[in-house]
């Protein structure tokens, strides 16, 4: 009897030794939740306006070129090299048109990542501070996992206590 015990105690040690604590989080709603990440997208929207303002003035500039090519691209008393050079002019301001559009995009999504940078840290040193306090082995971000036990700790409500989120 006395084997039986020693016996369950070395099979049952090691086994507790290597016991892993595993737990998710879902990571979208605590960062939007953030007071920073209402400040980045009030910030992108602003920068958003300015850039379809102009996008707009430019594209209502094509527009007249264009309007003022129909008016005489019929008229047979005008000259072709006025036509041509009138085409060549939209053409232009057309292609200046989608180079500001791709700039603005590239623009904006610069400003997105440069200004959600920082964000994401403060995140991941608060689930990295709740997982060292919570003894934890890892913390994978929820919906990655194919399979999740019972045994995984949900840890998204500890994280938003650690940011002071509610």
């Amino acid at each position: 009897m006395f084997k039986r015990i020693i016996l369950a105690i070395a099979v049952i040690l090691p086994m507790s030794a290597f016991a892993q604590k595993f737990g998710v989080v879902d990571i979208e709603p605590i960062f939007q939740a953030m007071p920073e990440f209402t400040q980045m997208s009030a910030q992108i929207e602003e920068a958003s306006k300015k850039y379809e303002t102009e996008l707009g003035q430019l594209t209502e500039e094509l527009n007249k070129l264009f309007a003022e090519y129909q008016n005489i691209a019929d008229d047979p008393n005008t000259p072709a090299s006025i036509k041509q050079r009138r085409m060549s002019e939209i053409e232009e301001r057309n292609q200046k048109v989608q180079q500001f559009r791709n700039t603005a995009y590239q623009d904006l999504e610069r400003l997105n990542q440069q200004l959600s940078q920082p964000i994401q840290q403060k995140l991941f040193d608060a689930i990295k501070a709740v997982g060292a306090e919570g003894d934890f082995t890892f913390i994978f971000p929820n919906g990655q996992a194919a399979y999740q036990g019972t045994n995984v700790i949900n840890v998204t409500d500890q994280v938003k206590a650690k940011l002071g989120i509610n």
